[in-house]
């Protein structure tokens, strides 16, 4: 029999502890201020790039380490939303004007290298902004929902559920790649240059667009510390732990993993229309297996159960690759290979796993020692 949570229960259950609204102001003074201050344009635009891989890590935590589903393809989330959003920059750069000397003006160029001579009907409504803005959430959502309902009503998790999702990720590639006169093939859809009429390839742009990337951030991390705290939440760590008894005190276990993996591919959508007005193009190469599985590392190296540690374990996965990449190009894969293995050994729950073992108790002693000293006795009248 489940008993209704106590009055106590749900006073002592809020929405962020102290030591998460610290966290929370530790990360945003990171991105908001560290990081503008100390980096050039071009550093702060990579790290922008770095923080829309964040959102995908986020959707992860939620999808993984809440929900117990691994997902080895949330590069196909990712590349949705990112192609979303490079379609409809694409149109905007495709204009008569800007193709007059191609066979055919006022479409993408590779439409016209392919002797395609119309635009496609399924290209037509990303002229619209609003409509864009709206497929990046709707249409991986409406993608995760299909597959998601598909696996979870058959009892499909595991082991299996992280297999064909990889399948997936190699199913879309091999798409992408295939129709190329579609979707711009192997070099994806580039030479992106105007949102509404604004120009996103200028430094001021690429900070503008930083700035909105750590506010979005923030605020998805916002929504899923409230998931994580909700009763729904509870819900996941239970089916997480004990998906059988779950099943049997009546709750839809396959319509809570599909919402938490439907959350999942949104975080990572909005993270890959993100990528895609910051970076100025769209690949198939974000959408396989391998950026998948990185993805996934991550979430591992910054600690799976943590919202916060999934940030800073995005930040230093990306910053060591750009380093050992730049100061050793023959040798960067075996140094972050054994970054992975020492992480993995070591502290196998990442760096979220470090910081709660060594870090918080202290912190935490430190806050009640003042508390629990003994006040001084006041000095007797003489």
């Amino acid at each position: 029999m489940i008993r209704p949570a106590s009055p106590s229960t749900v006073h002592d259950n809020p929405f962020m502890k102290p030591m998460e609204w610290v966290s929370l102001a530790l990360l945003a003074a990171v991105i908001f201020l560290v990081l503008p201050l100390c980096l050039d344009a071009f550093r702060l635009n990579l790290a922008g790039k770095y923080l829309s891989y964040a959102f995908v890590a986020l959707g992860l935590v939620i999808c993984w380490g809440f929900g117990g589903i691994l997902s080895l393809g949330q590069g196909v989330f990712f590349g949705l939303g990112g192609y979303c959003m490079a379609m409809y920059l694409k149109l905007e750069a495709s204009s008569v004007e800007n193709t007059k000397i191609q066979s055919t003006p006022g479409i993408p160029d590779f439409m016209d290298w392919n002797q395609i001579t119309a635009l496609p009907w399924f290209w037509k409504p990303f002229a619209s902004l609003p409509f864009t803005l709206i497929a990046v959430i709707v249409v991986p959502a409406l993608f995760a929902f299909v597959v998601g309902t598909a696996m979870f009503r058959r009892r499909v998790g595991g082991t299996y559920f992280a297999i064909i999702t990889q399948a997936i990720a190699a199913i879309l590639t091999i798409l992408i790649v295939g129709q190329q006169g579609y979707t711009g093939g192997i070099n994806g859809i580039t030479d992106l240059r105007t949102l509404n009429g604004w120009d996103i390839r200028t430094d001021s742009a690429h900070n503008i667009l930083y700035f909105v990337n750590g506010a979005l951030l923030v605020a998805c991390i916002l929504f899923a510390q409230y998931v994580k705290r909700s009763k729904l939440g509870r819900i996941l760590v239970a089916m997480r732990d004990k998906e059988d008894r779950v099943r049997f005190s009546g709750y839809s276990v396959a319509g809570f993993k599909t919402f938490a993996f439907c959350l999942a591919a949104v975080f990572a959508a909005i993270g890959g229309a993100m990528f895609t007005l910051q970076v100025g193009f769209m690949s198939p190469s974000f959408v396989g297996i391998v950026p998948s599985i990185e993805m996934v590392i991550y979430a591992a190296v910054g600690g799976r159960l943590s919202l916060f540690g999934a940030v800073w374990g995005t930040l230093l996965v990306n910053w060591a690759k750009t380093t050992f990449s730049e100061s050793f190009p023959e040798l960067w894969l075996f140094g972050l290979g054994g970054l992975f293995i020492l992480v993995v050994l070591a502290f196998p729950n990442g760096l979220a796993g470090i910081y709660r073992t060594y870090v918080e108790p202290r912190l935490t002693r430190r806050a009640k020692a003042p508390e629990s000293a003994p006040t001084a006795l006041p000095h007797a009248a003489e």
